[in-house]
């Protein structure tokens, strides 16, 4: 996998050792994310998808000031300002975030600083979230008087509870990373020194473990947090099926008998 370049930034990505890492580059603004940008983070998905040595996506943003402060505002007035554009500019938001949160693959998303509007919501469509302590969280969308997405809000409240969701759309306060945590945004906090170190072997962990088994373990959520497009619960009993027929179920009952790590293929 390579680079896709814009004007308004690209996304970067790189792979190895099986963890696709797609990194925001548009450090001028924060790592906001251009209309171009957002359709392509849906094709970066779609094509590790397709992959047969992917275990894990990991999304972050170029440098250390921001993770994403949200949609490049710049381009609001030419590329998000009719009807039709609206539209198209919805719908390429939506499919990223969808990319993300039904992708079998897990996904994490590694957080240093400014995480914003729509970086909270791409955030969200990730399976795990890591932040440093200093990181800060906005929705800021009471503030620039525009509408968001029904299934941004859905998936919001679904993590952090209708309460919470409904304070920090009516409020557009700022928080840090500790809070964070606290109220489920992110699921681990940690000083800077400690952050790269500590993520990276949160990471090698999850790419470590059994596809089969956290696919499965993925459709099942879904499955249970309903929605248009959850999956069946006759293709979540398949899943889980397929990791008792699969060459991985005997691999990890030799290695807990060996007393090893397991080396999971996927198969």
């Amino acid at each position: 996998m390579s680079s896709m370049h814009t004007q308004a930034g690209h996304l970067k990505v790189d792979e190895v050792h099986g963890i696709v890492t797609i990194r925001i580059c548009n450090t001028t603004r924060f790592n906001a994310m251009s209309l171009s940008m957002w359709e392509q983070m849906a094709r970066i998905v779609a094509q590790a998808e397709r992959s047969t040595t992917t275990r894990a996506l990991v999304l972050t943003g170029e440098g250390d000031r921001a993770f994403m402060s949200g949609a490049d505002i710049s381009e609001f007035g030419t590329l998000r300002n009719d009807p039709e554009q609206i539209a198209r500019y919805g719908l390429a938001v939506n499919n990223a975030q969808n990319a993300l949160s039904e992708t079998r693959h897990p996904t994490i998303a590694v957080i240093r600083g400014i995480c914003m509007g729509g970086g909270m919501g791409l955030s969200l469509a990730c399976d795990l979230r890591y932040c440093t302590d200093d990181s800060r969280f906005r929705m800021p969308a009471a503030k620039l008087g525009l509408g968001y997405a029904r299934a941004g809000v859905q998936r919001m409240r679904e993590v952090l509870g209708s309460a919470r969701t409904t304070e920090l759309f009516m409020t557009a306060r700022t928080f840090d990373g500790i809070e964070a945590a606290r109220i489920g945004m992110v699921h681990e906090v940690f000083a800077r020194t400690d952050f790269d170190q500590i993520v990276a072997e949160r990471i090698a962990a999850v790419s470590g473990n059994a596809p089969l088994t956290i696919r499965a373990a993925k459709l099942a959520l879904r499955h249970l947090a309903g929605g248009e497009h959850a999956p069946s619960s006759s293709e979540v009993d398949a899943a889980t099926d397929a990791c008792f027929l699969s060459q991985d179920y005997q691999e990890g009952q030799q290695a807990f008998r060996d007393k090893r790590p397991p080396e999971f293929k996927g198969r």
